[in-house]
């Protein structure tokens, strides 16, 4: 069976694990510090703050916000829950609103009707790392003094209009998780572009204390200062991101010849099969994370993902719309019909194996056997 999914490994990786092991395996160590310089190189980010997940990333987030209940987040309604979850903690309802028919991003024109007295913030979600559309969310969020926090769990390496992902909101965060482009099994980081947020955001990522300044030999004991958590990422796991990181240069360009060689192979076949294949807007670089069509209808999509399952190709569905699912329902910020794109593509969506190291001849036969498909 070709997986879905087959995180990469680093030449440097296992080397790395066993220096991180011997020396330093807690957080906050070299490899991580080096890992968070090379986030910021590649983000534009003000700062970079590695976090044990990228829903841990957007809890601080909610934290630093100084979310509380009866605020309101703006959040599409096809993401995962994470986007949403990670506000609702704090007592923040988030309000789900529909997604663009071609890029699958938060639909900007449908944002104004979304916002009232009690919106703080607008969390955009870089679908498949193919960018929102930021000039327009920008100009929408500044005048009402909204904060926008990027869910950048797509889109590392992707830019918009020349400027990284990551960059554009006061927030943003960033995944490692084991499908992602760079992955450490399991992480995340937190992105901080608005300077008056990073010391409180270090803060709260080192359990509410100054510990982080008495390293740093600034204060002579640290203690207890706020409210917080234990986010700090393990320098084992800082080392296997480090060791990806060194090699971005090369896993980005495989994931492209895997990308493009699907899109040019399947064109054909989807203009006969009334499928479509991802947007890229001309303005927007994508991160190249995943490779995704959409069938005529639910049916149609079970019926290929069994197909490519009997081919010997591990194909998958995607994200449930939150609007429908029991949570989103007691929330009751979006109802059955209110999001129709949303509604529509959580039907419809498959995505096909895709990862750095997929071989030619596994994905030719990925190929193969959807072309057999009518």
């Amino acid at each position: 069976m070709i997986p879905f999914n087959r995180a990469t490994v680093a030449e440097h990786q296992l080397d790395y694990v066993r220096r991180a092991m011997d020396q330093h395996s807690s957080g906050d160590g070299p490899f991580g510090r080096e890992a968070e310089q090379m986030l910021v190189d590649a983000t534009g980010a003000k700062r970079a703050l590695l976090t044990t997940s990228c829903t841990h990333a957007l809890e601080l987030c909610a934290l630093l916000l100084d979310l509380r209940p009866g605020d309101e987040v703006i959040v599409p309604a096809f993401t995962f829950v994470s986007t949403a979850s990670a506000f609702v903690l704090r007592g923040a309802t988030p309000v789900f609103c529909d997604v663009r028919a071609d890029t699958l991003n938060l639909d900007e024109s449908l944002l104004e009707s979304k916002i009232t007295p009690r919106t703080r913030a607008i969390v955009p979600v870089h679908y498949a790392g193919v960018a929102c559309e930021m000039d327009d969310l920008v100009s929408i969020a500044r005048p009402r003094g909204l904060a926008i926090v990027e869910d950048n769990a797509h889109g590392l390496f992707g830019s918009y209009k020349g400027k990284p992902l990551g960059s554009f909101g006061a927030l943003a965060t960033q995944s490692f998780h084991e499908t992602k482009n760079i992955s450490c099994g399991e992480g995340g980081a937190l992105l901080v572009n608005d300077e008056g947020l990073f010391e409180r955001a270090e803060i709260l990522r080192e359990k509410g204390t100054n510990r982080s300044r008495f390293f740093r030999g600034q204060v002579d004991k640290y203690t207890w200062i706020d409210v917080g958590s234990s986010w700090v990422l393990s320098d084992v796991l800082g080392a296997i991101l480090l060791a990806q990181l060194e090699e971005r240069t090369s896993i980005q360009r495989r994931r492209r010849r895997v990308w493009e060689r699907y899109a040019v192979e399947l064109a054909d076949w989807a203009r006969s099969n009334d499928v479509r294949l991802p947007v890229v807007p001309p303005h927007c670089e994508q991160a190249f994370h995943m490779f995704y069509m959409l069938l005529p209808d639910l049916s149609r999509r079970t019926a290929f993902i069994d197909h490519l399952g009997r081919a010997g190709a591990k194909a998958v569905f995607h994200y449930q719309p939150l609007h429908l699912t029991p949570k989103g329902h007691e929330l009751g910020t979006a109802r059955a019909g209110e999001c129709p794109v949303t509604e529509r593509v959580a039907d419809c969506l498959v995505r096909l194996p895709f990862y750095a190291d997929l071989a030619d001849d596994d994905q030719g036969r990925v190929i193969d056997a959807v072309r057999a498909f009518r």
